[in-house]
This record gives C-alpha cells, sequence and structure tokens, in this order.
C-alpha cells in the first residue's frame, strides 16, 4: 500500500487535531442506564470486577445499555525505519515485509489469535520499499508522509466494527516507540528502551544512543506530541493512531496492545487531552517501559501474560475477556426477569 495520497478530511497535522479535538464524547445516558441495569442483575453488585467496568464502558461507547462485540476488528499496520541502520534490532529489516506474507498466508500468532476470537483481520503494508529516514539526522518523516501514514489508518476501520484492535509490524519500531515516549514523558532515553526483537546489552546502548540524537536533531519533537509521531515515529505508529483517532470519532470502542501501539495513543492523548477515553490497555507487554507509560496515561491493562511479540496478539487475546464483559451485561437475567427475591 503506498501512502502518498491521503484520503481523509485533513490534509495537515493541525487539521487532524482540530477534528480529534471536535470528537464526541461518549454517551453518558447510555453509560448510566448501562449501570442501572448492571446493578439490578442476578449477582451481588459488581461482583464480576473487571468485567462490569469492562461493560459499562463498553456501553458508553456503543450507546446501548446492552453492549455486544460481534464484529470485531484487528487491523495489523506494518512500516520500515530508517534508524535500523543504527544496528538497534537483531533482525534486518527485510524481515518486515517477510512478516507482511506471513500474516497474508495466514501463518502468524494472530492469524490465529484473530480466528479463535472471531475477529476480521486486515493487514496494511506501507511504503515498506521506502522506510522512513533516519531520525538521527533529523524528521524521520515530512508532514506530507506522516498525514498520509495518518490517512491510511483512519480509512481502514471497517462498516459495522464495534470493537478494534490495532497493532504493528515493522523492524525497528520499538527504538520509535522508546523515542517517541522520551520526547512525550521526558527521562532520559535508556529509562525507555527495551529488548524488542532480542538485542544484547550493546544493542540497547546503540538503542538510547539513537533516541538522544533523535531528540538532539529534533527539538520540536519535544514541543508537540504530532511533532514526535513526525520526527520520530513511523508510518505504521502513524497508522495506528490515524484509526485509534476515527475510532474515537465514531465512538467505537478500542483496545490497545502493547508499547508500541500505545505509544500511538499517547501521541493522541498528549495532543488532545481525553482523546483516548474510548481505548482500554489490553494487556501489559513484557516489554520494560510498557508499564511505565500505562501508568502515565493511566491505562489499567486487562491482562499481564509476559507477552512481547507486538502485532496485536496481546489486544487480539483480550478481545475474549471483553466479549464476556458484554454477554454478562447484555445476557444475564435481572433479579425481576428470574423472580429472584431478596
Amino acid at each position: 500500500m503506498n501512502a502518498t495520497t491521503p484520503l481523509a478530511p485533513f490534509s495537515t497535522l493541525a487539521e487532524f487535531r482540530e477534528i480529534l479535538a471536535a470528537a464526541p464524547d461518549c454517551d453518558q445516558a447510555a453509560r448510566d442506564a448501562a449501570e442501572a441495569r448492571n446493578d439490578r442483575l442476578t449477582k451481588p453488585p459488581r461482583s464480576l470486577g473487571r468485567l462490569d467496568d469492562l461493560a459499562i464502558w463498553l456501553s458508553g461507547w456503543q450507546g446501548t445499555p446492552k453492549p455486544a462485540v460481534d464484529n470485531p476488528q484487528i487491523s495489523v499496520f506494518a512500516g520500515n525505519h530508517g534508524v535500523t541502520q543504527r544496528g538497534v534490532s537483531a533482525y534486518p529489516a527485510e524481515v518486515t515485509e517477510q512478516m507482511v506474507l506471513n500474516f497474508q498466508a495466514g501463518g502468524a500468532a494472530i492469524n490465529q489469535i484473530a480466528r479463535s476470537v472471531g475477529a476480521r483481520l486486515t493487514v496494511h503494508a506501507i511504503d515498506l520499499d521506502r522506510p522512513t529516514a533516519d531520525f538521527t539526522q533529523g524528521p524521520a518523516m515530512t508532514e506530507a508522509e506522516c498525514v498520509a501514514a495518518l490517512a491510511v489508518g483512519w480509512n481502514a476501520l471497517l462498516a459495522g466494527t464495534d470493537l478494534l484492535v490495532a497493532g504493528e509490524m515493522g523492524i525497528g519500531n520499538t527504538t520509535a516507540a522508546a523515542a517517541i515516549a522520551t520526547a512525550l514523558f521526558g527521562g532520559e532515553p535508556r529509562d525507555w528502551v527495551g529488548r524488542g526483537t532480542g538485542v544484547d546489552e550493546s544493542g540497547m546502548s546503540r538503542k538510547a544512543e539513537a533516541i538522544a540524537e533523535g531528540l538532539a536533531a529534533n527539538p520540536v519533537a519535544s514541543e508537540d506530541p504530532l511533532e514526535a509521531l513526525r520526527c520520530l515515529g513511523g508510518r505504521e505508529i502513524a497508522a495506528m493512531a490515524g484509526i485509534i483517532a476515527r475510532a474515537r470519532v465514531e465512538r467505537v470502542p478500542v483496545i490497545l496492545d502493547g508499547f508500541i501501539c500505545t505509544a500511538a495513543a499517547a501521541v493522541l492523548a498528549k495532543a488532545v487531552p481525553g482523546a483516548i477515553d474510548h481505548a482500554q490497555a489490553g494487556h501489559q507487554s513484557a516489554e520494560a517501559a510498557h508499564r511505565n507509560m500505562l501508568l502515565r496515561l493511566e491505562l489499567d491493562p486487562i491482562l499481564t501474560l509476559g507477552m512481547r511479540l507486538g502485532e496485536a496478539s496481546g489486544a487480539g487475546v483480550a478481545i475474549g475477556v471483553v466479549r464476556a464483559a458484554a454477554a454478562c451485561q447484555s445476557g444475564m437475567a435481572s433479579f425481576a426477569e428470574a423472580g429472584v427475591t431478596g
């Protein structure tokens, strides 16, 4: 897929920010009705714990006290990064395209997870033959390139989707995500780098050095979240931000995947307060800095399974939990309906 021609209601980062800022909030009346219904179900109040919370959250964004997860969507975006020239990954950039072919052939973990939870899976390879620029030398993307990648995500939301998961594939993108996190939240690069695809200690040092150089080469990245995305991110990270933003505008609830997906969401959250109120953290990745990022965003992960694969795998598994929450909220009888008296 080529990301040169945006097909979205924005052509600049400023316009994208304005659209995100104008997005509707959840349906408070539906949320209130869901809370009232939940209190009448045949169980002690809030005895399903997090499932009750998830059901009420779903209700607010789906606009009904009886939510459903009948048409979940998983979208995986792939992009290549110029910063891989700095030796920040254990694998060469060619692996990105090879894994995309594996996704398309149905042979990856996310294919099996999507099938197991009944999700529609779409895969979007974005200009793999044209990596982003090495951000240690200047911006990773021009504004036009970043906007085009945002538009790829914006247009990837399928009609009828009632729950969205976004994921990624891109050799070098843990370095890009760590750079974005450093720009957004501060601290030292070493605080945010992890082993990614399995780099050793010297690889970790190269990642931290590259991020420090990237921040020095792109001072605007620390001043504006969307500039952090443009200067330090990748096309697949921008595309995830785009589809998460589209879901916010359409009131589609979102489950976030791991460190890289959360970095994309963090850009939105820092750019426009409340921009990811429609999102839950699907899991806490084994990537070291993910927990810190979730804490900064006040997101409580649904699952903690020690996963660090990416490609939407952790959030994909969490679809089953969210579906169970919706089923209990919508399918359980009330005390009156069941003829149960106290």
